[in-house]
């Protein structure tokens, strides 16, 4: 009789068989974890190698992200990035300046990323850019109104990465109206599932990741 396992045994496996995340990330994950009040919220070890290994595989000229936070995907996305290649990344909370900056500024891939503090409808017009790659990771309630700002300055076959798109499952439970950050996600969910511009497909890694191909 074969033994089961649970999910904790299935992750801590594949985190013992893909590539380590490095001792700057490895430090930056364990500073979330004892500072910080949501620490789940970063990218982590899993999530974090899959974003450099799309930027190895796409080898994207220009990458935007939208929500910062302690800037652990940012530097995995910049590790995947050819040496001319940067990442636009956008965070609008400042206080978090003093937690991500040192971890930025120590990344040795830190040329290849450009830091804007502030609201990315404000930002994005001054960036005179057409973007290859797109993660989206800010707030719930306002993934519409960023894919549709985002969607003219993207190139054809380009890729949207669209981050905590299951919600801790929430997305199939009944949900009152009033939780506005569930209710972003499932009218996010069903404006991509009606855009015929794209192909799209949901990822159930950690939190569900939303792949968005323009045609």
């Amino acid at each position: 009789m074969i033994e089961s396992v649970n999910q904790t045994q299935i992750d801590d496996y594949i985190l013992q068989h893909i590539d380590e995340e490095g001792e700057l990330l490895s430090a930056l994950n364990r500073d979330a974890h004892v500072r910080l009040l949501y620490p789940r919220m970063i990218a982590g070890h899993l999530q974090g190698r899959l974003l450099k290994m799309f930027c190895r595989m796409m080898r994207p000229k220009r990458v935007l992200e939208i929500g910062t936070y302690t800037g652990y995907a940012t530097i995995c996305i910049a590790e995947g990035l050819d040496e001319n290649a940067l990442v636009y990344t956008v965070e609008i909370n400042d206080e978090m300046q003093p937690f991500t900056m040192p971890y930025i500024e120590n990344s040795p891939h830190r040329k290849k990323i450009r830091l804007f503090w502030g609201d990315v409808m404000d930002l994005l017009p001054t960036f005179d850019e057409q973007f290859d790659m797109v993660y989206i990771d800010g707030d719930k309630r306002d993934y519409i109104r960023y894919y549709d700002t985002v969607f003219p300055l993207l190139s054809s076959g380009a890729l949207i990465l669209a981050d905590n798109t299951l919600w801790s499952g929430k997305v199939a439970a009944n949900i009152p109206p009033a939780d506005r950050q569930t209710q972003g996600i499932l009218q996010f969910n069903e404006h991509i599932r009606l855009d015929r511009r794209v192909e799209k497909v949901i990822i159930p890694l950690r939190d569900g990741l939303t792949m968005i191909w323009k045609k």
